[in-house]
């Protein structure tokens, strides 16, 4: 795979001063226009207009989101007591992406740390820890999770579905929630369904 990279870049890089130097786009050196100029340079965040109320504002909304954890609040709360415009968009901009990340880290180590997650949740968890990126984390933590621990539930009703001893009634429900094959459903089965079968 490497060998194919270098050969690739090697060719790219003899090819290249050829093809650029032959097209006529590169004859004519015009300059871009004022307008595609402007619009190049007009690529600021949403904060670049705000003042300070409406920023505030902005922080305090992240503060009501019960995901924030404890960098995201402290870091909110530092800004909110003595931050000036600069810090607040500043923050906005960069600071609250990478504070976030460092929250979601925690709570993946938590998810890791207890004993009742499945292989497949330890499995993805890690892969994300080991990505590092905030966004894959982040995706971990909304859906990444939830669909490892579906698979985890699978192969918990599997185990049970494979107890030749079960009743009846228990290997209806548990086969009745491996056909509805929804997280939430084999989630119930497991933490309730199951025990009002056999009572």
């Amino acid at each position: 795979m490497r060998l194919t990279r270098a050969t690739l870049a090697v060719a790219a890089g003899a090819l290249a001063p050829a093809l650029l130097l032959s097209t006529p786009s590169l004859a004519s050196a015009t300059t871009p226009s004022t307008a595609a100029a402007a619009a190049a340079a007009d690529t600021g965040s949403p904060y670049d207009e705000m003042d300070a109320d409406d920023l505030r504002i902005a922080i305090v909304r992240i503060l009501a989101d019960p995901d924030s954890g404890r960098r995201v609040t402290r870091e909110a709360n530092e800004l909110l007591d003595d931050g000036t415009v600069e810090e607040m968009r500043a923050w906005l901009e960069t600071g609250y992406r990478l504070a976030q990340a460092e929250d979601d880290r925690v709570a993946i180590a938590r998810i890791l740390a207890d004993p009742d997650s499945g292989r497949a949740v330890v499995r993805k968890a890690n892969k994300a820890l080991d990505d590092g990126s905030p966004e894959v984390v982040r995706e971990f933590l909304e859906t990444g999770l939830r669909l490892a621990q579906a698979e985890d539930d699978r192969v918990a009703i599997a185990r049970i579905l494979a107890d030749p001893n079960i009743s009846d009634a228990l290997r209806a429900a548990a086969n009745a929630a491996l056909d509805d094959n929804t997280p939430e459903a084999l989630r119930y089965f497991l933490e309730v369904g199951q025990y009002e079968v056999d009572s």
